[in-house]
């Protein structure tokens, strides 16, 4: 058995999952930044590259703890 944790960010979501045997999903989380964003009508990277950095952590707890 082979289990994988994933780990992806786009320019405003951050998320992580864990997987086993490439098919079968434990756990998927993932952190929206669309509300921080909306205030100033689209994504400003800075804000953004701050926002993965405090969620990243709490992301990957959250999906090892729903994965077991």
């Amino acid at each position: 058995m082979t289990t994988v944790l994933g780990i992806e960010t786009s320019c405003d979501e951050t998320a992580a999952a864990v997987v086993v045997d490439g098919r079968d999903v434990l756990s998927n989380v993932v952190s929206s930044q669309v509300d921080l964003h909306a205030r100033y009508g689209g994504v400003v990277p800075e804000i953004a590259g701050r926002a993965h950095e405090s969620l990243l952590t709490p992301v990957i707890a959250e999906a090892m703890v729903e994965a077991g």
